[in-house]
């Protein structure tokens, strides 16, 4: 007998989960979110989901108050025994704090699993993590999907000459290896240095850009200071384009202004996380498609290797 699926969503991604449930082939359940005078919320799911796979939308970007409405969201499904509870985070916030790099720090990302597995999440869906290892973090299975099954026909689609993928810095060459050896282009390393975080205090490029198109890979941008940075860099050496492909548009601080000002031809991202303005170099490819897709697979027990390119 096939499984009972219900699929909700938190207020922050809603206009996402709208897209992925009717490209699964059902309506969006009913969650109501009340709030009190003093900040404090409480979610309710307006429907039953006894005995069905229920599946969870919400990225958990900025503020806390959108991790804490999911952890609402499922323990409310717990307590009304759904059967399974699946989180479906398109963006899996606190990723970036994935280890101690120095003293005394926390590490968000574990934190933000170890609850979310205290809640009752049985399965994670989620996409471009940060750091491949957070899923490590999960006592429980976790779907890692990649953007690049969504970039990547974009990219070729562009059919540029002289194409070469640059990593914005040395944490993200995995990424535009696995770009390059799939599109047969060359590849560049930016190295920079920073002593606080958000601001680079110093870049270079190492590889041939000149005479290049050039396309950045990334799996978020945050303030655009690195790559704004090195598109700028890139041009002044003699790169014929420079572009950017990055999966999570977090865009804090001056990031607009920055990406307006800045060499960047145009910047490619995802629906993870919704635009809160307009930009004429920002271009938006829905993930809808591919994460409803996947929620088939896993309601029927089917492998998803077939969704991942590289």
């Amino acid at each position: 007998m096939e499984a009972k699926v219900k699929i909700l969503s938190g207020s922050a991604t809603q206009y996402l989960a709208e897209k992925i449930a009717r490209a699964y082939g059902q309506p969006l359940g009913n969650v109501l979110l009340t709030r009190f005078s003093d900040g404090e919320f409480q979610t309710s799911i307006e429907e039953t989901v006894r005995g069905t796979d229920l599946f969870i939308i919400q990225s958990t970007f900025p503020p806390t108050d959108n991790l804490f409405e999911l952890l609402l969201i499922v323990d409310a499904a717990k307590r009304a025994s759904a059967k399974q509870i699946v989180a479906v985070l398109p963006y899996f916030g606190w990723a970036r704090q994935d280890r101690k790099d120095r003293p005394r720090v926390a590490i968000g990302a574990k934190l933000v699993a170890d609850m979310l597995t205290a809640a009752g999440v049985t399965r994670l869906v989620t996409m471009d993590l940060h750091a491949d290892q957070i899923q490590g973090f999960f006592d429980v299975p976790v779907d890692h999907l990649y953007a690049s099954s969504i970039f990547l026909p974009y990219i070729q689609k562009l059919n540029l000459p002289n194409l070469t993928i640059a990593a914005p810095d040395m944490g993200g060459t995995k990424r535009a290896n696995a770009y390059s050896k799939y599109l047969k282009s060359d590849i560049v390393i930016c190295y920079k240095q920073r002593t606080r975080a958000n601001v680079v205090d110093s870049m270079t490029v190492i590889g041939e850009v000149e005479g290049k198109n050039i396309i950045l890979v990334d799996d978020l941008i945050d303030t655009g200071g690195t790559l704004t940075k090195a598109a700028d860099m890139m041009m002044e050496r003699g790169a014929l384009s420079v572009r950017a492909v990055c999966t999570h548009p977090v865009l804090s601080g001056k990031a607009y202004e920055n990406i307006e000002r800045s060499s960047i031809q145009e910047l490619i991202v995802t629906d993870t996380i919704p635009l809160t303005r307009e930009c004429s170099k920002i271009k938006v490819l829905s993930v809808a498609e591919l994460f409803a897709d996947v929620l088939h697979k896993v309601t029927k027990f089917e492998s998803i290797s077939t969704n991942f390119i590289i």
